[in-house]
Formats: C-alpha cells, structure tokens, sequence
C-alpha cells in the first residue's frame, strides 16, 4: 500500500465539494435540487469573452504566455484599478494566476518559511488554510464574528499575534459572510502590521460585487499591501481558471520564478478571453448582473429572517448570507444533509469555513434566479415546521 505524505492526512476534504456531489447523485436519480452551495455565478460567461477566446482559438493563440502574464492582460488590470479607484497601477506590479487559488499559493510561497504563521479569520474561505500547509507554513485563525463585522481588527491583532506570525490574510468582501472591511478597519490592520514588520495580503475577490456601499481597495492605504484578485466571481469566469495578484515591484522578480516552476504560466486561452472583460459591453453585463445579485439577497435575506435563522452582520458584498441556525440545530452539518435528502435544497455547513461558532451558522449562496430562491424559501417552510 503506497505511504503518503503526512499532509495529504492533514488536509481536510472540502465540504462544500461533498455536498455538490451528493447533490449530483440526487440529481442523476432525477429529484429536482436547488444548487445554493457552491460559490459560483449561475450566469454563463459573458458574450464578448467568449467572442474573444473564439478568435483566440481560430488565430491559434495556444502556445505559452510569458510567466507573468499577457502584456496586454496585465495592462487591462492596471487600467480598471485606475477606472474603479483612481489608482496609479503599475503593470509591472502584476501578475496574471491560474486563478485566486494560484496566486494565494504564490504569495505564501514568495512570503512564508517552514513553521511560520499567517493569521486568517475564522470562518473564512477554507483552502487559505491549505496552501499554508502545502509549503508547510501554518494558518493561526482568529475567531470573529458579528461584534466586529466578522473581520479581524487591529485588537485581535493584538491578541493573536504570535512571535512566528509573519502576516496576516484579509478578505473583503468576504467568504462566507459578505462582510466588508471599512477603511478605518483596513487602516488600523495595515498600521498594525507594518509596525510589526509584517505582510499584508487582501483577498479582494468579490470587489466587483459590492451593493450598499463603494468597496476600499487596500492599494488605497497601503501600496506594499499583496492584492490577490480573479475573474471568476464579478467576471464570470470561475472554470477558466485566471486570476491575478498586484505585488510590490521588489517582490515581482521572485514572484515570476515561483510561476516558472509551479506553472509555467496562467492558461494562454484564459487569459486571452480576460481582455475582454474589462471593455465596456462587457462591463456593461457584469453591473446589470449586479444588479439581479442585489435583488436576490433583498429578496433571500428577509425571508430566511421571517422563517428564523438569524443573520446578524450586514451582508453587503459577495453573494453569500452567513446564517445562525442555532433555533433549529446545533449540528450545522446534519441539518445540511437533512435538508438536502428531503427538501432537495444544497447549502454548506459552517464547518467548512473553520471551527468558532460553525456547528451553528451554515453559508446560502444566492446564486439561483429569484424564482428557485422562492421554491427554495417554500421548501424551507416546509422542512422548518415538522
């Protein structure tokens, strides 16, 4: 029997995945499942980046990109950085991903040795914990919650900074709550760190998707801050797999080998189709998309309220409401499972996103047209009364 390495035994599988796949089997015996789980648009890729990868293919632009990226991609990023915050980017400062994914794992490859930390909120996004443990770094979660707008501040930095913590992991939006850092929270993190000679990297992956107020870019307050950002969520683009990071110009070189050896480069199809999403036909569909998220959460919030879970921190960014089943179980993976065998419903336990308060909350995604989340709110009704 082969021996593995001792962190193949160490990484937890990803919930949300296994609830998908059930879901699939479901679905193949022909029960009728409303998909509330996985983090994904429903919507199909925009027309213009499908036109733009269509030529891509018939003029054959198949063969490697250089390892930072497409001059022209890289651009394109720096100019909607210009466009959404007034920000003098330069492109040389990016660097085009296979995805968030990808350049997480570069970041903490570039930044993090064996045996440091990086502190991360908890709940959060369950795979930044994995890529700390692939280069065998470690995560030091920091439990939050709606006290603090499930964000970390500058007082659990205080608390929870440890002699081997080099950094610390930001996201906002944020998965799974939607929650936004303010600028004051943004500020006092980045002072924070940097007075402890430390790393700032903010995941901004769901910037696009903001509904009550403007989002703050990190790169506002602080330029040597590592953004990490993708196409997948606001751009629709989730199984194309590019993504991008904006590093400090010193870290650029040592970012371009680490993509040398891991991958090569970001796939050239990808990030062909990636020009596109910045022009204006394009940009014009991913806001009027916006605005039917927007719908959705007025319409979801309320009535999961109505019916008794209890949301308590404002979800203004994503697509995700965090919500507090404690009314109905304190066992969020079962409630899951039993919601999913018989009312066809797929929503993911909190113990995916870490360990504080998770057998009490699970994570909806309103990534279905209002008239499923309806359905889906019936069903609900229904499973909530017996």
């Amino acid at each position: 029997m082969a021996k593995f390495a001792n962190r193949v035994s160490d990484i937890p599988p990803f919930q949300v995945m296994k609830v998908l796949a059930r879901a699939k089997q479901l679905e193949a015996q022909g029960r009728d499942i409303i998909h509330l789980e996985v983090g994904e648009p429903d919507f199909g890729t925009p027309a213009p980046v499908l036109a733009c990868a269509q030529q891509a293919l018939q003029d054959q632009l198949t063969h490697y990109t250089p390892a930072l990226g497409l001059s022209e991609l890289r651009s394109a990023v720096a100019s909607y950085y210009q466009q959404q915050y007034q920000l003098e980017i330069n492109p040389a400062r990016v660097v085009i991903t296979p995805g968030a994914s990808g350049g997480l794992l570069l970041v903490f490859a570039l930044l993090c040795n064996p045996g440091e930390n990086v502190l991360m909120s908890d709940p959060g996004y369950p795979c930044n914990r994995q890529f700390l443990r692939l280069i065998e770094a470690q995560a030091q979660s920091v439990p939050v919650d709606a006290s603090n707008g499930y964000q970390i501040t500058e007082a659990l930095l205080d608390q929870y900074w440890l002699p081997s913590s080099r950094g610390v992991l930001l996201a906002s939006p944020s998965n799974p709550t939607g929650t936004l850092a303010s600028r004051q929270q943004l500020q006092a993190i980045s002072d924070g760190v940097s007075k402890r000679d430390g790393f700032l990297i903010v995941d901004e992956i769901y910037d696009g998707l903001t509904y009550d107020q403007k989002p703050v870019s990190i790169l506002e307050i602080n330029k040597d801050a590592y953004v990490v950002n993708s196409f997948s969520k606001y751009f629709g683009m989730t199984g194309w797999r590019v993504g991008w990071i904006i590093a400090p110009e010193d870290a650029v070189p040592g970012l371009e080998k680490l993509v040398q050896n891991l991958f090569i480069a970001a796939p050239t199809l990808a990030q062909q189709a990636a020009v596109a999403a910045f022009e204006p036909e394009c940009m014009a569909i991913l806001e009027a998309r916006k605005i039917e998220f927007k719908a959705r959460r007025d319409y979801l919030l309320p009535q999961l309220q109505q019916l008794g879970f209890k949301i308590d921190a404002p979800c203004d960014g994503a697509f995700y409401i965090y919500a507090n089943i404690e009314k109905f179980s304190n066992d969020s993976e079962a409630f899951c499972l039993k919601l999913l065998e018989e009312q066809g419903i797929a929503i993911t336990p909190g113990i995916d996103f870490g360990s504080h308060n998770a057998r009490t909350h699970v994570r909806i995604a309103y990534t279905q047209p209002i008239k499923r989340l309806k359905v889906a709110v019936e069903r609900l009704r229904t499973a909530l009364a017996n």
